[in-house]
């Protein structure tokens, strides 16, 4: 091979302790990819090659190893005890998804290095040129190498012999700055082209501010395509480039694979692992941020990616301001500029050099102006009512959508504020331990969840056809019993926690507060999942042209909504709050949970004795009868089987 006999002093380094920095630094500004598209280009990080998946692993390792070209010796018994450092435990999961740091996605980096290397027993640096060059597809990479060895190696940039035979001793002369140098002086890649170190360190510097695409750096010389890898970055560039370069290669591993997305948020340097086949598209981040895995917006369910897109265009396009000029400016009948009425009288006129006076009602010419009381169709006023309406109507659901919004913010800055501080005063005025107080964070997360839910309801119901009555109907209906549930907690968590962050209360009466508040948590919780399963159904428990729900499908809306609103009271079980409405057979003798309250009632009681409601509700209008009727007293419906 055609390495250098001697290390040049210059650039002699600690292999062990240069590696291992190399491979496990994690500090790098430039990790975090850009937020405003899903994915980095391919052609800025791979090259043209189609990514793949493979939840193979990798990025801290990649020893340097001698490709028969390089001064620097193989180490890895202190590579491998420098990535222990890094130890960790397994990457945060959710249901349909895992959260990943920056330190697992090295490690998976690393394993999918180790693997390559211990399988095709080559170096750890030339695993990770092939890993590079086949997108971190392992499966490919073992299916290309064990079809055709020799054309791997050529796709990789990795030859087994150099293709010019380079002096073991002596000078040699450097092609770029037209130099003799002592072969020591010079460096080569397994190609076998030499050139002097200064201009190996500019190549190498030049390359990486470039950008990601120097990972498939090859030699200077212009028609060879061997690689130059990690072990000559390691050998060249200055700490801060070593640092740009290994984020460039965390880059690559999370842009290679499908199923993998940086997290948006601001800031935010860790990736989500989503699960494929997952119908829930929600994912939640470590930085509290959570947002669409599909297109990477913020979380919004219950409306799907395509309505969202075309409400964040409306909110930030002009359409609004045309809509305005329609319903609240007329033309000028002579220039057709746009006219607002500023004055009282309906006398108007153009500015210059128009100055065309005309009459406000009719658009007459004010100069033969008589009267315009009498009622004529005007296509144009139509249009112009229509438009006014219709700016009404987006004003009216862009502003409940934008307050929800700044509510759930604000939500979440009280969420740090209830963990960081009244945690641990609740804590010690109370004197609970900490376990007995999570109920307080779980409400408040549960309060950003219903919040972020109930906004995006408002651009669902500023899309729904107008002409779908019974839809709109049931739709506004739920969504009113949401917000009341909704409200209710956020009032208790609020306003309610105040008062046990002053004052020592009775044990009992924390009891109580505590029962309270998790009950409301638990129903609006459940209450809000039937309110998104229904709108991400379209409603379909509403019969086509009809004004009542579908029977055919027993709706828990009934269930839903009284839990919901309940009329809570201190003697709540705190394990009964989700007992089902009994049948409606007056019969029964044994003793009967009530919808609202889920309190236990007396067999022979016909209303709840605690919150005085009825027995049973009406699977179609929800109202609460009374245990001894027959059918719905509201819709006359019967209570089904």
């Amino acid at each position: 091979m055609a390495a250098s006999d001697s290390d040049d002093v210059n650039l002699a380094y600690d292999d062990t302790a240069d590696d291992d920095y190399f491979y496990l630094d994690d500090t790098d500004d430039d990790l975090h990819p850009p937020q405003a598209s899903d994915s980095l280009d391919d052609d800025q990080l791979q090259g043209s090659d189609s990514h793949n998946d493979d939840d193979d692993d990798l990025l801290q390792s990649s020893d340097r190893h001698d490709d028969g070209d390089h001064d620097c010796d193989d180490n890895d018994d202190g590579d491998e005890n420098a990535l222990e450092e890094d130890d960790h435990d397994s990457p945060i999961s959710g249901q349909n998804f895992s959260v990943l740091t920056e330190a697992d996605i090295r490690h998976r980096i690393k394993d999918n290095i180790a693997e390559v290397s211990s399988i095709l027993s080559i170096s750890k640096n030339e695993a990770s040129s092939l890993l590079l060059h086949y997108n971190w597809s392992v499966n490919n990479i073992f299916d290309s190498w064990f079809a055709d060895e020799k054309a791997a190696r050529e796709k990789a940039g990795l030859f087994l012999e150099p293709l010019i035979e380079s002096p073991d001793h002596g000078s040699s002369f450097c092609v770029i700055c037209f130099e003799d140098y002592p072969c020591d002086g010079t460096k080569s890649t397994s190609c076998g082209h030499r050139y002097c170190n200064d201009c190996w360190s500019s190549y190498i510097k030049t390359a990486i501010a470039d950008g990601p695409q120097s990972l498939l750096l090859t030699c200077p010389h212009p028609s060879c395509r061997a690689a130059v890898g990690e072990d000559m970055v390691g050998l060249f560039a200055s700490e801060k480039e070593k640092n740009k370069y290994s984020s460039y290669i965390v880059m690559s591993y999370i842009e290679s694979k499908k199923m993998i997305k940086w997290c948006p948020g601001p800031g935010c340097e860790n990736a989500i692992d989503f699960v494929a086949g997952s119908e829930n598209l929600d994912v939640s981040c470590l930085c509290s941020h959570s947002f669409c895995w599909n297109c990477t917006q913020d979380a919004h369910r219950p409306v799907d990616c395509e309505t969202v897109t075309k409400w964040m265009s409306k909110n930030s396009s002009e359409s609004g301001n045309v809509n305005y000029i329609l319903a609240f400016t007329k033309p000028c009948p002579k220039c057709k500029r746009p006219i607002e009425k500023n004055m009282g009288c309906s006398h108007m006129t153009c500015r210059a050099p128009c100055l065309y006076e005309f009459c406000w009602l009719c658009l007459g010419d004010w100069n033969n102006h008589g009267t315009c009381n009498r009622f004529k169709g005007n296509p144009e006023e139509e249009k112009r009512e229509k438009a006014k309406q219709y700016v009404m109507k987006y004003t009216h659901y862009f502003e409940r959508w934008a307050t929800n919004q700044n509510s759930m913010k604000k939500g979440a800055a009280d969420l740090q504020k209830v963990q960081t501080e009244q945690i641990e005063v609740l804590s010690r005025i109370q004197a609970q331990p900490l376990a007995q107080i999570s109920f307080v964070t779980e409400a408040w997360k549960q309060i950003i969840e219903c919040r972020r839910v109930l906004a995006w309801t408002y651009a669902y119901g500023f899309y729904l056809p107008e002409e779908c009555e019974a839809k709109r109907n049931l739709f506004e209906y739920l969504q009113g019993q949401a917000e009341s549930g909704l409200e209710r907690l956020h009032d208790c968590a609020e306003k309610e926690l105040l008062s046990y962050l002053k004052d020592k209360i009775s044990v009992e009466g924390f009891i109580e507060f505590r029962k309270k508040l998790t009950l409301l948590t638990r129903v609006t919780r459940n209450y809000f999942d039937n309110l998104v399963a229904a709108l991400q159904n379209g409603l379909s428990d509403v019969n086509s042209g009809s004004s009542s729900v579908s029977k055919k499908r027993k709706s828990n809306w009934a269930a839903a909504a009284v839990n919901a609103a309940p009329v809570l009271d201190t003697n709540i079980n705190d394990n009964s709050a989700t007992a089902p409405a009994p049948a409606a057979a007056a019969s029964a003798m044994e003793p009967w949970a009530c919808a609202y309250c889920s309190y236990e009632n007396q067999s022979s009681a016909t209303n709840c004795a605690m919150c005085g409601r009825g027995s049973w509700t009406c699977d179609v209008c929800t109202y609460a009868n009374s245990r001894t009727s027959a059918t719905c007293a509201m819709c006359t419906e019967a209570p089904e089987p």
